[in-house]
């Protein structure tokens, strides 16, 4: 997609500070962090969301990069919350399928604006 960021940075056309990279994904950190810990998990490929006929098999990869991700980040031990955010509703912000790795702190109850 041309005018997707996160196209972009899995092309590497825009910079970012890359976590952990394969041919099928990239993970890198999130430029408005909430947490002390917040990657980015994403699919080189675009999908819209989770439900963009992601293959079964790439959401499993993307999923288990994430556990990596907190294993390399050193909160696999204690704790972190994956994320994923579908559609307006859901506050989707980026329209490419992703997953926060977030942690380094005790999580709030809830995250963000409740508007």
């Amino acid at each position: 997609m041309d005018d997707c960021v996160f196209c972009k940075i899995a092309t590497h056309d825009i910079k970012a500070s890359i976590v952990y990279e394969d041919d099928s994904v990239v993970a890198f950190e999130d430029i408005n962090p909430q947490l002390p810990t917040h990657v980015l998990v994403i699919p080189k490929r675009h999908y819209w969301h989770i439900g963009d006929d992601v293959p079964e098999q790439l959401i499993g990869h993307i999923y288990s990069i994430a556990t990596e991700v907190a294993s390399i980040k050193g909160v696999d031990k204690t704790g972190y919350r994956l994320v994923t955010n579908v559609g307006e509703d859901g506050r989707q912000t980026v329209l490419h399928f992703h997953v926060h790795v977030l942690g380094g702190a005790q999580m709030p109850i809830r995250m963000g604006p409740a508007d």
